[in-house]
């Protein structure tokens, strides 16, 4: 019996997608292809020829592989960072005159990007609720192209009706986009429901390793080629030395993911219990909203992300970030090590204060994320942080 990649499972998806064969000089790495531009041959149109900037150097041609193999995807394509694959995206299906529909939750780089630029290019944004489908057909109008969602939103781990949103897109021929970075493929594939393009921050947990900022886009072929032309012009590529480091950070995905899962779901019980903590954000917890539905649509864990709401506020908040030792306080997320930040002052300190409260995150809210430290060491640095 030969093994097909259709046929692989996850963890071996990870190691062999993609992979030249025969291997280049029998290296069992994947070389790095440090050129900007090759020998052209015959006469192609200007998104084929071989240059680096046009994505198709052969470490970008593997990794295009490997992340739809991942994705259950026609093809992908690899950015320069996950804002350049979401602005790349979003601008492949929306021009001037057209109106967006998107959750209202979203990680504040996307949030700025369609409010802020998205306004002085003549592109009109509604956001909804992701939890309640039956509103959204009100916000529709004769131009409205695409709605767009996350998975699990950042930094409240909300799990909105994703399958409705995807059924919304298709009974109103609308493009469906999805941000699946906090998920990653391992416990959600998008376009099993319907999506129509998948985004990620590959910087998160594709790549791990807190080393490199990179963003990919997984879809249909005219899709991604349409979202290729954009990114061509916008000149948002990957280089191949940082297309080297996200294909070797993927092969090591699943390790990480299940002993990240599973760490947060511990730290999350450990939190919902201590008296200083007046609410805790993991969807594994029986007290989330969508509980249930997250259980059923990510039966593999929601992975290593979770958010806390101190007792205290602000204050409280900055006193347990400055008593911290083993989480570092930083941006970003999905890597070996434990992150912890306030996204007030991170991830969302572009938005106003009214914004945020709109959205529901407060100027008491935490959120770590759970690298690959042993749990209970983690458990232990958070319990002599919090006030007793």
């Amino acid at each position: 019996m030969v093994l097909k990649e259709e046929t692989m499972r996850p963890d071996t998806l990870l190691v062999h997608a993609g992979e030249p064969h025969p291997r280049i000089e029998g290296a069992v790495a994947m070389p790095i292809f440090q050129s900007a531009t090759f020998q052209t041959t015959d006469d192609r149109g200007y998104h084929d020829i071989r240059y680096a900037r046009l994505s198709n150097t052969p470490n970008h041609v593997a990794l295009h592989a490997k992340i739809a193999a991942l994705e259950g995807t026609e093809t992908a394509l690899v950015a320069a960072s996950g804002m350049a694959a979401i602005s790349a995206a979003l601008l492949s299906v929306l021009k001037t005159g057209d109106h967006l529909l998107a959750h209202k939750t979203l990680y504040g780089g996307t949030h700025d990007l369609i409010t802020r630029d998205f306004v002085r290019l003549g592109i009109e944004t509604t956001f909804v609720d992701a939890d309640v489908p039956q509103t959204w057909e009100r916000h529709l109008r004769p131009n409205t192209r695409a709605i767009y969602v996350e998975t699990l939103t950042n930094p409240l781990l909300d799990v909105g009706d994703l399958e409705g949103a995807a059924r919304f897109a298709k009974a109103h021929d609308l493009v469906s986009l999805i941000d699946n970075t906090f998920a990653s493929p391992l416990g959600f594939r998008p376009v099993s429901v319907g999506f129509d393009l998948v985004l990620h921050s590959a910087t998160k947990y594709l790549n791990g390793h807190s080393d490199l900022i990179a963003g990919a886009i997984a879809g249909s072929a005219r899709r991604i080629e349409a979202a290729k032309h954009t990114l061509d012009h916008l000149g948002g590529s990957l280089d191949p030395h940082a297309c080297f480091l996200l294909h070797r950070g993927l092969k090591t995905l699943g390790l990480r993911w299940r002993h990240q899962t599973a760490s947060a779901l511990r730290i999350a019980r450990f939190l919902a219990e201590h008296p200083a903590i007046g609410r805790v954000n993991h969807p594994g917890l029986p007290s989330h909203p969508q509980h249930d539905r997250a259980r059923r649509l990510l039966p593999a864990g929601t992975g290593g992300m979770l958010s806390f709401e101190m007792r205290g506020g602000r204050d409280a908040a900055e006193r347990f970030l400055s008593r911290v030792k083993v989480p570092i306080n930083a941006p970003s997320l999905g890597g070996t090590e434990s992150l912890v930040t306030r996204p007030a002052a991170t991830s969302h300190a572009g938005l106003s204060p009214e914004e945020r409260k709109a959205a529901g995150i407060g100027d008491g809210l935490v959120r770590l994320s759970v690298g690959i430290e042993d749990p209970e060491d983690l458990i232990d640095d958070l319990r002599q942080a919090l006030p007793e």
